[in-house]
């Protein structure tokens, strides 16, 4: 699933080719919002909030989506053909550019003064201007017993952190996904390095926690499962912590993160 630096990219290239200008194509190809019709109503601003992208509208309007494993959303001059196929979720244009939802996980139409009630439930955003590492710290405290690897994926603690950063901000810190919240000792430390690893990669694709960009060499433990550790020449190590999905997927490394 694209973590808070993709969202984060993804919100800056909507806001560029939507925002201040009036719809003049509103196409909803999901049934709860079939009938709503944008046209004539400017785009105001399109911000991220973790893994959710708000975009605001002319009317106290939000447009809420959110990307899911599969979802994009591709920015191309107006009038282009669509994508093939029944991938469209929906088609936001103006009179330069068209922006396309391909596959979006959640699309959702509300008041904006509602926004709560999708995105409020989250914790604090790494990437968000009301970034508060101290509450980040509060929430990750209020289940001690919770593995660190689980308690960091948790969107009510931190809002953006997925599989890659989790496990790189782990690596880092030496800390072994599986010791629980309370025996880490310097919780404030790993949001504080989860922080500054997503923004370090806000602005660029080309995405690394080791500052090297060579294929195969910019993660130390993500990706790299049985390959030698890039500090320590132990094999990596794989396996997964909590519901059985790609997005529990955990890497480590057994040597340089150690279980005590």
């Amino acid at each position: 699933m694209p973590e808070g630096d993709v969202v984060y990219r993804t919100a800056r290239r909507l806001g560029q080719a939507l925002d201040g200008r009036p719809l003049t194509r509103s196409d909803f190809r999901v049934p709860r919002h079939a009938t709503a019709d944008l046209t004539d109503r400017a785009v105001l601003e399109t911000v991220s909030r973790g893994k959710h992208l708000l975009t605001r509208i002319e009317g106290a309007l939000t447009l809420h989506t959110h990307l899911r494993m599969e979802g994009s959303w591709q920015i191309a001059p107006a009038g282009r053909p669509l994508p093939p196929g029944d991938v469209v979720r929906l088609v936001l244009a103006n009179d330069e550019w068209q922006a396309v939802g391909v596959r979006l996980g959640v699309v959702d139409l509300v008041a904006t003064a509602e926004e709560d009630r999708l995105v409020g439930h989250l914790g604090p955003d790494p990437l968000g201007p009301d970034w508060d590492p101290v509450e980040a710290v509060r929430r990750l405290a209020e289940r001690p017993g919770l593995t660190v690897g689980e308690a960091l994926l948790d969107q009510r603690n931190l809002a953006g952190l997925g599989t890659v950063y989790r496990a790189e901000t782990l690596f880092l810190a030496k800390i072994s996904p599986w010791r629980p919240v309370e025996a880490v000792e310097d919780m404030g430390a790993v949001v504080r390095l989860a922080q500054k690893l997503l923004h370090a990669n806000r602005e660029r694709s080309s995405r690394t926690t080791t500052g090297d960009l060579r294929p195969g060499r910019g993660t130390w433990v993500y990706g790299r499962a049985g390959r030698p550790c890039l500090r320590c020449g132990h094999r990596v190590s794989r396996g997964e912590m909590g519901a059985q999905s790609q997005e529990r997927l955990i890497f480590w490394c057994r040597h340089c993160q150690p279980a005590d």
